[in-house]
Parts: structure tokens; sequence; C-alpha cells
């Protein structure tokens, strides 16, 4: 069985739609944060950064939302979410499920800071670049790999959704168009259903 630690109000929200798109059996193991429940000893334990989402599969542990996202799509390839390795569209692939805590969150973090990101330091560039980079691919879309989706787009148009919630990122119509296309999936909406009745 999978397990998911679990905050509605946190980035485990993604996994937690990614699990819907899967299909699979799971539980969740919901994590009060602000009773602390993520810096218990007990859960130090498991995440010693004191983080969720946490993964577990058994005895295997997994951190990171990439890292969790790119375990389960090879896991269950029978939901074709990831392209197999060989496929030429393993790389592109590879490339956006990674760009998101690469170059997209770092750079809305610059945005919703008003901060001047440091040029010759910052790995992820200025943040005009990244989401014109961003906006190149989803033309004409309407997914990163054209019409197939893939986890990648699970990561990337969950946090591009949460990004323009808080007007972090600017309307821009391929990130408007994006979102809307993302939360109009099926899985997508049960995750977020679950998680209204738990809060309910």
């Amino acid at each position: 069985m999978l397990t998911l630690y679990h905050n509605p109000r946190s980035r485990s929200t993604t996994v937690h739609f990614m699990l819907h798109e899967l299909g699979v059996p799971f539980e969740i193991v919901p994590i009060d944060l602000k009773a602390g429940d993520h810096k218990t000893p007990a859960f130090l334990k498991i995440n010693p950064m004191g983080k969720i989402p946490v993964l577990k599969d058994g005895e295997a542990i997994i951190t990171e939302t990439p890292a969790i996202l790119t375990y389960l799509a090879d896991k269950y390839p029978q939901a074709g979410l990831a392209p197999a390795i060989g496929d030429p569209d393993r790389g592109p692939y590879l490339r956006w499920l990674f760009f998101y805590g690469s170059c997209f969150e770092p750079a809305c973090i610059d945005l919703a800071m008003k901060r001047e990101t440091p040029s010759t330091m910052a790995g992820w560039g200025k943040p005009s670049d990244v989401l014109d980079t961003l906006a190149a691919a989803l033309t004409p879309g309407p997914w990163l790999l054209g019409e197939r989706f893939s986890a990648a787009d699970v990561m990337m148009a969950s946090g591009v959704d949460y990004m323009l919630g808080f007007k972090i990122l600017p309307p821009r119509q391929e990130f408007v168009d994006y979102a809307a296309r993302i939360n109009a999936r099926p899985a997508r909406q049960a995750a977020k259903a679950a998680d209204a009745a738990k809060q309910a």
C-alpha cells in the first residue's frame, strides 16, 4: 500500500493529484502543520528535513515532489504518465518535470519577493526568461509534450495553478488556459473533493 503524508494546504496536493491520476490504492496520513506534526521526532525519522510530501511504498521512503512523481510514473507504467526509457519524449519529459523546482518556482519566488535575480549565481535565470520558455512550451499545447499528458504536467500545471491563485504569476493566457485544463481533469477534481471532505 502506498502511503502519502499529506496536508491539503501544502505541496503534497500535487502528489495527491498524481495518485488519483494513477488510479491505484493509497492511504493518507494527515499531517497537521499548525500543530507541528512534521517536526516531531517520529516524523523526522521519516524525513529529517521535516517537510511534506513524503511517500512510503513498503520500506521505501521517497521525498521531494518531482522525485515522488518520477517514482510513481515509472512504477505504474500502465497509467501512461511517463515516456519509457528510449522513447524520444523521455528527455523532454524529464526536463519539464524538473524545470518546475529548478527554474519555475525559484523564479516565481523572486517575483513574489520583488527581488532581482542574482545573474551570476542563480541557476534558474531571469523570471522573464523562465516564463517565456514555459509559455513557448505550451504553444500550441495542450500539454508540455503536445497531445501527450504526463507527470510533468501534474507537476508543472499544479504549480502554475497555485501561482496564479496567489497572483504571483502574471495571468498570461498560456498559463490561465493551462491551469483551466488541469483543473478540468477528473483526477484533479477527485483529489480536491477528497481534501475538501476531510477538511469539512
